[in-house]
């Protein structure tokens, strides 16, 4: 299999990275990149063809992923307008359709959408992958082979759930961040020193993420099982409903899903 990469920055790289921890070879990947900082650093670290726009060794491939700005997308994709054959193309670009995506390639539609997040940079990703109905299971299965070099894989049936997919994990570290900061600043206000709020913060989020991952109890469940009555947890707990944290968080990732179908309607009608 040869894969190309249209756009070389953080994903592209993770992805890179981690079909070569597979094995894969360097020799079956290139990378078309504009900015001649990222192919020399791409071509060194890892070994792969560079090119600053697409050419015939470009298109000489089974697969091709857009590893662009969804803003970029179109203007990616138009020297590939005609062009291509059997290829599967697999977008990691938040909120683009899969039929926009196939008009700016001439009506080319054997096309995966992906959904990536930031934990693939360590190769700790989850991401959530949707086919057009062209796409066999062996081309499914290559997507999938390409997308768990950096982590999980979640196969979505609905389209429209692509959205909702970047709401909850492609935007999901962030708010994991958020939390990380409130608390670490609260150990702060505390009196622990900033190397000691960090460790403390960072470790019970990493604990107690492979605790969930690996019990079979519920999120509810494992809670409830550090929340004494009239303790110190359920002080906290009590304030974060007060505050109606729950509700809010719920809201804030409703929100991030809509504003993906509002992306989507606008980058669809460039």
């Amino acid at each position: 299999m040869k894969i190309t990469f249209i756009g070389g920055g953080n994903m592209a790289t993770a992805l890179i990275g981690g079909l070569k921890k597979q094995g894969f070879s360097a020799a079956g990947m290139q990378v078309i990149e504009p900015n001649p900082e990222s192919r020399e650093r791409l071509m060194e670290q890892f070994g792969v063809r560079c090119a600053p726009a697409i050419d015939a060794a470009a298109l000489h491939c089974e697969a091709i992923v857009l590893a662009v700005k969804p803003q970029q997308m179109k203007e990616a994709l138009t020297p590939c307008a005609g062009q291509l054959t059997d290829q599967l193309v697999i977008s990691i670009a938040a909120g683009l359709r899969i039929a926009d995506m196939a008009r700016w390639l001439g009506g080319y539609s054997k096309i995966v959408r992906s959904m990536p997040n930031t934990p693939a940079l360590i190769s700790a990703g989850i991401t959530g992958l949707y086919a057009d109905p062209s796409v066999d299971l062996a081309e499914r299965a290559m997507a999938g082979k390409i997308l768990g070099a950096v982590g999980e894989t979640v196969w979505i049936d609905n389209e429209a759930q692509m959205d909702a997919v970047t709401a909850v994990s492609g935007s999901g570290p962030a708010y994991v961040f958020y939390f990380i900061e409130a608390i670490e600043k609260a150990a702060r206000d505390l009196g622990f020193n900033a190397e000691q709020a960090r460790q403390l913060t960072v470790q019970t989020f990493i604990g107690a993420a492979r605790l969930a991952e690996q019990s079979p109890e519920t999120i509810a469940t494992l809670r409830e099982r550090v929340t004494s009555k009239g303790g110190t947890t359920a002080a906290a707990l009590d304030t974060f409903n007060v505050g109606n944290a729950a509700a809010a968080i719920r809201s804030g990732v409703l929100a991030a899903d809509a504003r993906g179908r509002e992306l989507g309607d606008m980058l669809g009608q460039v």
